[in-house]
This record gives structure tokens, C-alpha cells and sequence, in this order.
């Protein structure tokens, strides 16, 4: 189904607006992958290579989920608006929060383990 044969278009300020939305969760996704290369690559002394790369495949497969469900979210809002029904909730505000506490905190005991 392609989203632009669902109700009526919005006003393109909306759209804009979804648009640059979505693409701030692309941002926060490449954030994340910038994250995990940079630990795996650019870190090799930061606790065990285990741990090393495990927490930065983490935060790779956070970005990649991020990307997902940034599109998923665009999709939804910009039915709604063209539907002309209340813009959907969204809880993953509080995921992305509790997961940059628990990389921090990670960070943290790694650069303590290693000083």
C-alpha cells in the first residue's frame, strides 16, 4: 500500500515537519553506529576484546533498529495526518533514554577497568 493513496494530503508544512522527524531518528541511529565502530576500532585497549566488541555489535544492532522503527514511526504519523486522527505515542523516547544510561555506565566501568 503506498501511504500517498491513504485519505488526503496534509499540508506539506506537516510532511516537512514527519520528514525531518524521521530523519532525526536516522541521525540518533548513526550516533549509535558511530558508536559501536568507534569503540570497536578506535579502543582496542578498553577492557577485553570481548566486551570491546560485544557492546559495540550492541550498539550496532541499536542502530539498525533505531533506522527501522524511525521509518515505521514516519509511517504511521503520516497516516494519521492524512487520516486526519491523533498523532500516534510513542514510549521508545524512554528505551533510547535507559540504553545511552546503560552505554555510559558501561563506558565508564570500562575506562575504570583499564585506568
Amino acid at each position: 500500500m503506498k501511504i500517498s493513496n491513504v485519505g488526503e494530503a496534509p499540508d506539506y508544512r506537516f510532511s516537512l515537519a514527519n520528514e525531518r522527524t524521521f530523519l532525526a531518528w536516522i541521525r540518533t541511529a548513526l550516533g549509535f553506529l558511530a558508536a559501536g565502530v568507534g569503540l570497536d576500532q578506535l579502543a582496542p585497549d578498553l577492557a577485553t576484546p570481548l566486551i570491546r566488541e560485544i557492546v559495540a555489535l550492541l550498539l550496532c544492532l541499536f542502530a539498525g533498529v533505531l533506522a527501522i522503527y524511525g521509518y515505521l514511526r514516519w509511517m504511521r504519523n503520516e497516516k494519521a495526518m492524512r487520516l486526519k486522527q491523533d498523532l500516534p505515542y510513542t514510549g521508545c523516547l524512554k528505551i533510547i533514554s535507559l540504553v545511552m544510561v546503560i552505554v555510559a555506565s558501561t563506558v565508564m566501568v570500562m575506562v575504570v577497568y583499564v585506568g
